[in-house]
């Protein structure tokens, strides 16, 4: 089954990212083609980048690169939930993409982008994608965008309006398919070197 990360890309303590996050997780759950990792970058507390060689050396220093070099080295693909903030996305989520370099390569990626306003955060994800793909990731076709947070959060969390689950459907179909021809490639190269 494929090891399915869900990165919360949010550090602030308030953020409604993390509701968006937790209702995101419980989707990918309900769609049973993916074991389910939530991952919370503000638990997770890197420091700003303080490694002394380039992260595509993989040689760490530092116990908190090792930790997160296995987290993410654990996952077959990511789902990032990330805010924006002044038209693009965190330094923190930057940071955190920085700290490694391998570990991402070859993996699929969905983008959930959240915001206050009416763009739902789709100029950070647009922002992102770049970077993703000269990290050698697979960024999902589709991605979805949620504007107004902070009206969808109630007491019982996220309450998604009702397009929101088919948007998500579709991001999530098309990991698991980028997912099943990464996993096919692998062990078809798996086959000639042997």
């Amino acid at each position: 089954m494929t090891r399915l990360h869900v990165v919360s890309a949010a550090t602030r303590p308030t953020s409604s990212g993390r509701p968006l996050a937790q209702w995101v997780t419980g989707q990918a759950r309900a769609h049973g083609g993916f074991d389910v990792t939530p991952v919370d970058l503000a638990e997770i507390a890197l420091p700003f980048l303080d490694e002394p060689e380039y992260a595509s050396t993989g040689n760490y220093t530092h116990q908190h690169t090792r930790d997160w070099s296995a987290l993410v080295d654990s996952a077959d693909a990511f789902l990032f939930v990330l805010p924006m903030y002044n038209g693009g996305f965190t330094a923190p989520f930057k940071n955190a993409i920085d700290f490694l370099y391998n570990e991402w390569k070859g993996k699929p990626v969905g983008i959930v982008s959240y915001s206050a306003g009416p763009t739902g955060g789709a100029p950070a994800a647009d922002m992102l994608l770049p970077i993703l793909t000269r990290l050698g990731m697979l960024p999902a076709e589709h991605s979805v965008a949620v504007p107004g947070i902070p009206k969808l959060i109630g007491a019982e969390g996220f309450e998604a309006p009702e397009a929101l689950s088919g948007e998500l459907a579709a991001v999530l179909a098309d990991v698991a398919e980028l997912a099943a021809k990464r996993a096919a490639e692998i062990e078809a190269e798996a086959v000639v070197t042997v």
